[in-house]
């Protein structure tokens, strides 16, 4: 009859695994048809099947237990079905193949969880999924009716909990939540989550959101003559009930559809015999609330055997819940946006291996423990793992190697060893001076050596519980599963103090509690991201897949990843777009990029390409580090007369100047001052904003040999920038080089300063070049950067940011990074030898690099400039690192350096001979790949050299 009401003709609704065409509507019954396949029409909470009587639910469950108690599992591993398939083919009358497929099933199943879910015994599991999110399966084979009205009640007790609106599903035989990132409980608690005294009240507030409420009151309003079938002789057409149903119920239910906003608590229920009827239908025929009721009082009696399991992946027996048809849902996310489509299992799971997912490798455990903790080269890095760690005790920095290091830091007033009298024996430990606040709020009789000022920014009284929440925070970070005693050992502070920090944590989702360590009986914490990565190495069990590349395949890689490779360059316009989208925020030398870094990766170079991108307004140049900052100190201060052909330029997305604008370091040092005529120009700009040459020329009285070297000053900066890429290229080719204006053939527009169209600020500064206070990043400029540097280079870690002016702090990145990860966009890991801390990869750049090791290697010679990006020397491969200088070249073999060219001479790295070739031809051979590329004839006045 539900049908009957909102169908019409030619409406196709899902029900079970099969789609139904509608052929005719009669009163309480409908003539289908199979749609073949055809998508619905009609929304899937309409077409809801019957549920499971509980005599064949209890039946289910006899099968189960039956099966249970004839199933022998070895010590060790193993499992006899002999007893199972005797009795499932001589007592219940199975062939023989339906038999052992039955039982083998059901072993696996027990295997897996360790109970058989039955009506006696209720089971949890709970695992994490690809993207790091982690699911609650209840095994609980009561029918739909029953697990109907327990899924909702507990994705509503959630929702009031943890204020997140969970997806969840219910079958015949379980109930799945899709958990959040603030989801963190033992296991254990949940199965008690609900109070069979209230859970009515819950379920009631829960229904009125779903769907199935306004098709029960659709259905009583119609049938009880509140609403008419038929109007003028003909019926009532379905879009024409749901409006009338909806304006009967705001004047009866006016809560049902008022806006949230304005209900303070629950929602009052009124007495009106229709939402009585209503509310009835949906818990006691729709569902069970009365078999709840019952059934959570056996809970809180302790009648039911309750099992809790933590495992690396899903059961057999999850995996019906885990792809439920939709009508199994609970909420109205579609199937393809069901986070339970995220969850990768294996296709085959045999009884005898099934127990091994319930424990995690020790080897994972292991690698993460080793990625999770620092690897300092530096005192900077040392100091970025102490903001992080939030301290180390002096044997982890022994232990370390860190000793020279953490001396150098209390040199410079950066570190403190802090010494808590008050308790002993008490460990020493080693705190950045802008964690102290947090140390000394936990440990008020500490004393610290040497004496040293906490900056302004840090400098806040804590109380002692936020202290040790953030203590606790940073130390969890870098140590991977550990007990609450260790962690308490470690720090000197109480039990009860790191106790009561944990919960807090895992109130916020950050930190899970369970057994992790293999053979380990006692509680663990450990963080979710870390702990999601412990899970995902222990599904990649294969060596081959956690095994990192050398740095030579590395170095391969990225050769092909950025286009340097001759077999993977690109032609066309199109295809510098994406160059410059891969090269974005990368400071080079001015004449490097069209002399050397762009025609390296494309074809058939043509400049104006270039011009085409800039002066549509895709992307701008300019200077993005000023002379005296870390990353523009290359050059040295500018000269009045202009930019020299080792200025260092960046090109930077038009759109995503504001972010960019967050994190490059553009401020020029104190009490430098501009020239007159520069003054003049950069001041008439901040008036007008961006204007033409002559306009500039005119407003600011100059002349135009006086107005170019006051904008080549300015460029030198990175005050101004220009529409097109012709305004550098005139800044820096001498007027008796340029092509004269008028003669047939010159490329006029590649050089003349009026053809550059508008010159604009390229950021706010003070003209007087006083050095503006540096603020930190916001998330989003940071996570732009990240995404820049991804495309970049496929892999990313510290060292690989060395030459990266514009890129922000490690630990500012590493936030980010980190968060990628938990949302399953990135992957976190050790991808490439050498490389210390934590590296994270774009996932098709992790394919890519397994597919180059497996490559054979060559003998291939690939020649960059010193001012590429893939000058990597020093950086991904050994060896002393090579200038950045547009006049030095370096040449690959097969990935690894074997000869430079600097100071026009010639040096090699390598032995370059092979049984193939003698010394001499191999020499010659890398000599002759040195040589610069063929410059185009536009090109050649400007970069100061023939073809």
């Amino acid at each position: 009859e539900d049908f009957a009401v909102e169908s019409l003709p030619g409406d196709v609704f899902q029900l079970g695994n099969t789609s139904w065409r509608v052929l005719k509507v009669e009163p309480g019954r409908l003539l289908v048809e199979d749609a073949r396949g055809m998508p619905p029409t009609l929304p899937f909470w309409i077409g809801e099947a019957p549920g499971r009587t509980d005599e064949l639910s209890a039946a289910v469950s006899r099968l189960r237990a039956e099966a249970e108690a004839r199933i022998a599992l070895r010590e060790g591993g193993g499992v006899d079905l002999s007893a199972c398939l005797a009795w499932l083919e001589e007592e219940v009358g199975l062939p023989a193949a339906a038999a052992r497929q039955l039982a083998e099933y059901l072993a696996t199943g027990l295997a897996a969880l360790g109970a058989m879910p039955t009506q006696e015994t209720l089971v949890a599991e709970r695992f994490f999924d690809e993207a790091g999110d982690m699911h609650l399966v209840m095994h609980a084979p009561f029918g739909s009716r029953l697990n109907r009205a327990w899924g909702l009640s507990l994705r509503k007790r959630f929702c009031q909990t943890f204020n997140f609106e969970l997806q969840a599903a219910a079958t015949e035989d379980a109930i799945v939540l899709s958990l959040g990132p603030t989801h963190s409980f033992p296991l254990e608690d949940a199965f008690r989550f609900l109070n069979s005294g209230t859970v009515r009240n819950v379920l009631t507030q829960a229904l009125l959101d779903s769907p199935l409420f306004g098709v029960r009151w659709r259905w009583n309003a119609s049938r009880s003559l509140a609403l008419p079938r038929f109007r003028g002789g003909r019926r009532v057409p379905p879009p024409l009930q749901r409006q009338e149903a909806e304006d009967l119920i705001a004047v009866v239910f006016p809560d049902q559809l008022a806006c949230l906003e304005n209900i303070a608590g629950e929602r009052e229920i009124p007495e009106h015999p229709l939402v009585e009827q209503t509310l009835r239908d949906c818990m006691e025929e729709a569902m069970d609330v009365v078999g709840l009721e019952a059934l959570l009082r056996r809970l809180e009696r302790g009648e039911l055997r309750l099992v809790a399991r933590d495992l690396v992946e899903p059961s057999p027996l999850a995996q019906e819940i885990l792809n439920a048809q939709p009508y199994a849902f609970l909420d109205d996310a579609p199937l393809e946006e069901r986070r339970t489509q995220a969850v990768a299992s294996r296709r085959w799971l045999d009884p005898e291996t099934a127990a091994d997912l319930g424990a995690l490798d020790m080897a994972a455990i292991e690698r993460v423990r080793g990625e999770a903790w620092p690897e300092a080269a530096s005192a900077d890095e040392l100091h970025d793992a102490l903001l992080t760690l939030g301290f180390v005790t002096a044997e982890e920095g022994r232990r370390s190697g860190w000793q020279r290091l953490l001396d150098e830091l209390a040199q410079e007033r950066r570190a403190v060893v802090l010494k808590d009298a008050a308790n002993s024996p008490s460990p020493e430990l080693w705190v950045a001076v802008e964690r102290l606040p947090w140390l000394r709020a936990l440990l008020p009789a500490a004393t610290f050596q040497p004496e040293a000022a906490v900056p302004a920014r840090y400098a806040r009284e804590w109380a002692p519980e936020e202290a040790a929440v953030e203590v606790v925070r940073g130390r969890l970070s870098g140590v991977g599963p550990v007990t609450i005693e260790a962690l308490a050992a470690s720090a000197g502070l109480r039990p009860r103090t790191v106790e009561a920090a944990l919960l807090a944590l895992e109130t916020e989702g950050f930190v899970l509690r369970g057994r992790f360590t293999p053979g380990f009986p006692d509680l663990e914490w450990c963080e979710r991201r870390l702990l999601a990565r412990v899970h995902r190495y222990t599904l990649e069990r294969l060596r081959s897949e956690i095994e990192p590349v050398p740095q030579a395949d590395f170095v391969r890689f990225l050769l092909a990843w950025q286009r340097v490779d001759p077999d993977a360059r690109g032609e066309g316009p199109e295809s510098l777009a994406a160059l410059l989208q891969q090269l974005e925020g990368y400071e080079a030398a001015a004449a490097a990029w069209e002399g050397e870094i762009l025609p390296a990766r494309m074809v058939e170079y043509d400049p104006s390409w270039l011009d085409s991108l800039f002066l549509a307004g895709r992307y701008v140049w300019g200077r993005t580090t000023a002379p005296g900052t870390p990353g523009g100190s290359r050059t040295g201060a500018p000269r009045r007369s202009g930019p020299v052909r080792a200025t260092p330029i960046a090109f930077l997305s038009r759109p995503a100047l504001p972010l960019w604008r967050e994190v490059a370091r553009t401020a020029g040092p104190e009490g430098v001052e501009l020239s007159g005529n520069a003054r003049s120009a950069y001041e008439l700009l901040c008036r007008r904003g961006a204007s033409f040459f002559g306009e500039i020329a005119h407003g600011a009285g100059l002349l135009h040999t006086q107005l170019e070297d006051a904008l080549a000053e300015l460029v030198s900066w990175g005050l101004v920038t220009a529409d097109s890429f012709t305004g550098l290229r005139a800044l820096l080719v001498p007027a008796h080089k340029r092509p004269r204006v008028g003669r047939r053939g010159d490329p006029v527009a590649l050089f003349g300063i009026e053809n550059a169209g508008r010159w604009s600020l390229l950021g706010p500064q003070d003209p007087a070049g006083n050095a503006a206070e540096a603020q930190t990043p916001s998330e989003a400029a940071v996570e732009a950067v990240a995404w820049t540097l991804l495309r970049r280079y496929g892999v990313i870690s510290r060292r690989l940011l060395e030459r990266e002016s514009l890129a922000p702090t490690w630990g500012e990145l590493l936030r980010v990074l980190r968060r990628l990860e938990a949302r399953g966009e990135i992957r976190g890991g050790r991808f490439v030898e050498g490389f210390s801390g934590e590296q994270y990869a774009l996932a098709e750049a992790v394919g890519q690099l397994r597919a180059i090791r497996k490559q054979p290697r060559t003998g291939k010679l690939v020649s960059v400039s010193a001012s590429d990006p893939l000058n990597l020397v020093g950086i991904a491969t050994p060896g002393e690192k090579l200038p950045a200088l547009a006049g030095n070249r370096l040449l690959y073999r097969d990935g690894e350096p074997v000869a430079v060219y600097e100071g026009r001479e010639v040096r090699f790295l390598a032995d370059l001979a092979t049984p193939e070739t003698a010394n001499a031809a191999a020499r010659w051979q890398a000599e002759n790949a040195l040589v610069r590329r063929s410059v185009a004839p536009k090109l050649r006045a400007y970069l100061g050299r023939s073809a």
